[in-house]
This record gives C-alpha cells, structure tokens and sequence, in this order.
C-alpha cells in the first residue's frame, strides 16, 4: 500500500518572481487562490486529467508547482494541480511526471498529513474542494451504508483501492474502500472500525475512540424497547451482507445480539439463549443458563404439543413470520423441529417430515431424517429403509414431492405428501416417476 503524502513533497519548489527562484509550497491554508496560478491550472490540467483518465469535469483549478528532474533517481520533472469537479464531486490533486505516469490523490488525502501533528504539505484550498467528507459521505449513502461523516482521512492507496477512515456524527466509524483513484460512481465500501480495533491488520482507525463507537449499542438497546439497561457492550462481528451484530448485556443479568442492517436500522433482536449460533454467540453474559432456562422451555412447549421430546440441545431457525421454529436435540437420542406460534398450541415434526414442510435438522444425526419417512413407506406396505431423499418440488394442489432412495440398493420411490398435516398421501415407485437419487434411474 503506497502510505499518504508519497508524491506531495514537504518541500514542494515553485518559480516565483524571478527564474531560478524558488521557495517551499504554501502552507494547508485557506487562502485565496492568486488569479495566476487558477489561470494557468485551467489551461493545463484538464488535459492531465483525461491523460490519467480521472473521471472529473474539471470546473476549477489552480497550478500548484513545479519539481525538478532528479537524474540519480530517474525521476522526471513533476507539475502539481488541484482540480475541483464540480458540485458533489471529489477534487484532487494531481502529479504529472514528464515521460512518467500521472498520480492522483483526492482532497480527503491531500488534506491529510502524514504527521497528525502538523499541518498537511499539499491540500486542496479551491473553494469547490472545501469538504470533500460530504463527497464521501453522499458515496457511502449511495451504498446504502448510514454514515453522516465528521472527519476524514486517508489511509492510504493500492494499485486498485483507495482507504479512508471516516468517523460520523452518531459515533460509529468506518474503514471506507474505494477505487484509486476515488471515483464515486464506483462501489463503495464500509467496514465497521470495531473490526479493526482488535485485529492485528496494520489498517487502525484513530478517529473517534473504541468506546464512542461501541455507545451506539446503547441506542439498538432503545430501538429494541426490550427493557435492557445496558450494562456492557461488545461488537461481534460483521457478516458478508454488510449487517452487523452487537452484544449488550443488561443491568439485570440478561443478553441480547443485535443485528444491525448495513443502512444502520436494528433488523433483528436474538435473546442469548437462542444467539449460540451468531458468530460464537453471547460472552458478557451466562449464555449457558440461558440456554438451560431455553431448553427447559421448549420442553414444556414440546409436551403442550403432544411431544415427549425432552430438550437438551436446540437451534433456531431463521424468522419465519411470528412463529418460533426451533430444530430440537432430544434425551432419547431423536430428533424434532418444534414450530411454535405466538399464542395457541404448536407442532412438533420428526426430522423427516420437517424437512418435507421445509426445514432441515442439521444438529441431529442424519439419521433422524430417514426414520419417520422409512415409517411413512412401511405403513404403505414397503420395506424400504431410507437411505437418502430429494424434495422433487410442489404440485399445483400445494403437496409436496420426496424422493427416497433405499438401503438395499433397489429402486426407490416418489413420495407425496400433504402440508397440513404433514402426511403421506401417494407412494408411486422409481420405474413410474420421474426419479434423479443414484440407484432410482
């Protein structure tokens, strides 16, 4: 990664008054542009921006200054500029090398030093530059990412990617990746600074501090009107959508993970005794008697069902309207899928006939999918024992079709089942339907 202020010389040497003089570049000063130096950017650095193929309409510029050739390095003479591109749009600066390529940097870069302690050596000063944040900001809204910027800096450029750090306004911050050089029609991307804070990547962000960021957790904890008094907070992780996951634990022992969307809207609420399967789950809180009091729960909900399943180990589903759908572990080694509603009684399906309403066990034995189904064809007079299944599809009468596939190796057979309730309908063998498993064609 090429570090900021690599091409914007501390020193950077300008004629001035008379040939052969010289002086050191202007200091970061929002001073007004001499008339001269706007006149001759605009007749020379359009061209230099359509060299370098930046995507700008140039609508002001200014002539920076000039660097001599350095023969020991090799280095051609280098002209500087700063472009504005119009309302909106990010402004640059812009390093054209005689016989070698241009380099670009935008404003948020130029006005960013490498030294925090004193000012930057090169930055845009041309009344159309004057907050390049907002660009970044509009950029990142765009991207659907919820960011009102109130600093900027730049991290640093690669081949293909500009990074730039940005703190905004409700205290959270984010590391921003764009093209390089920045061009906002381009994707933007946001990834949270708490993803950084305890990582071991070079990249930090320094902007803001750890706890204001995390403070944002206390504002999901009001969103969620769950009665949590945050006590602690903790950020979990960040999933490839763009959402993240916060942890909160409350004043009165209990936990929440919050999952929060990439525009910065709560778009979920997990209890910790249902969150085991979030990035690792709750650790500010005792997750396991959470868990206890859960399964002890489903238990009951399971028998208020018909089920005699005693719960030891559960997993949740994802939201499926207002019921509750919960993949259910139990003592006597089967396995279930409890779909439990808001109010009313639930169901309670063995793994075979979940998988048919549409929901795979995944933390029982694979097993406990094949064994109801192998009762389902054994009430239907076949002796098949079940050794793999396919959901063929649905009927236009809302049935649902399952190929099975048997231990013995002999052609299987093509299901049909009701949906409320789950239940046989049809049993039609492999050599009369349409059958894919290995050993059914």
């Amino acid at each position: 990664m090429r570090p900021i202020g690599l091409g914007l010389i501390a020193a950077l040497v300008v004629a001035v008054m008379a040939p052969g003089a010289a002086m050191a570049a202007p200091k970061a000063e929002k001073s007004a542009v001499p008339e001269s130096a706007r006149k001759q950017g605009m007749a020379e650095a359009p061209a230099v921006v359509q060299s370098a193929n930046l995507s700008c309409q140039v609508s002001d510029a200014r002539f920076v200054g000039k660097l001599a050739a350095d023969k020991k390095k090799g280095l051609g003479a280098s002209t500087y500029y700063e472009v504005a591109c119009g309302e909106g749009a990010m402004g640059y600066i812009v390093q054209a090398v005689a016989g070698g390529t241009t380099t670009v940097f935008s404003c948020v870069e130029a006005n960013t030093s490498a030294d925090p302690n004193t000012p930057p050596s090169l930055p845009c000063i041309l009344p159309g530059n004057a907050d390049p944040k907002a660009v970044v900001g509009a950029a990142l809204a765009k991207n659907n990412v919820s960011c009102v910027p109130e600093q900027a800096r730049g991290i640093g450029q690669s081949k293909t990617n500009t990074f730039m750090e940005v703190a905004c306004q409700d205290g959270s911050g984010y590391v921003v990746i764009a093209s390089s050089p920045w061009d906002s029609s381009k994707k933007v991307e946001a990834q949270n600074c708490l993803s950084y804070d305890d990582s071991a990547s070079s990249v930090k962000c320094i902007l803001g501090d750890r706890a204001k960021r995390l403070a944002v957790v206390d504002k999901y904890a009001s969103t969620a009107n769950n009665g949590c008094a945050v006590k602690d907070r903790r950020f979990v992780g960040a999933a490839v959508d763009g959402s993240a996951y916060y942890e909160a634990a409350c004043q009165d022992g209990k936990g929440y993970i919050y999952k929060v969307g990439s525009n910065g809207s709560l778009a979920a609420t997990l209890e910790c005794a249902k969150a085991s399967n979030v990035l690792g789950g709750c650790t500010l809180t005792d997750a396991r008697q959470a868990e206890t009091q859960q399964a002890d729960l489903y238990t009951r909900l399971a028998k208020a069902a018909g089920s005699n399943c005693q719960v030891t180990k559960y997993g949740i589903f994802p939201a499926h309207g207002t019921d509750d759908v919960v993949e259910l572990v139990c003592a006597n080694g089967s396995g279930a899928v409890g779909i439990f509603k808001a109010s009313g009684q639930g169901t309670v399906l063995d793994c075979g006939h979940a998988l048919v309403a549409g929901f795979k066990c995944g933390l029982n034995k694979e097993t406990a999918i094949y064994d109801g189904l192998t009762a389902d064809l054994k009430k239907n007079g076949k002796s098949c024992v079940v050794s793999n299944v396919r959901l063929a599809g649905k009927t236009a009468k809302n049935t649902t079709m399952v190929e099975m596939s048997c231990t013995d190796g002999l052609k299987g057979y093509m299901v049909e089942y009701s949906s409320a309730p789950v239940a046989p309908v049809s049993v039609i063998g492999c050599a009369f339907a349409v059958c894919k498993l290995p050993g059914n064609t």
